[in-house]
């Protein structure tokens, strides 16, 4: 979440990249995770990487669904 706000916050990057920055980042932060945090809820890269990615893409979507929660513009 914390990546997808500070792709917001630089103009050079589009909106429509943020969940996919969320992704990857989600996904490199998982493989960090499976190696450093005791009693990851997975035993191997390919899941972590899988598990941060969702992560990451969570973290945008529930972004979004707050968003237009909150939006009293309509």
């Amino acid at each position: 979440y914390l990546f997808g706000v500070a792709a917001k916050a630089l103009p050079k990057i589009d909106n429509k990249f943020i969940p996919i920055i969320c992704g990857i980042v989600g996904g490199i932060l998982g493989i960090i995770g499976l190696y450093l945090i005791p009693g990851f809820p997975v035993n191997d890269p390919i899941s972590a990487i899988a598990v941060g990615i969702v992560s990451g893409l969570g973290a945008t979507g529930a972004n979004q669904i707050g968003k237009q929660l909150l939006d009293k513009d309509e």
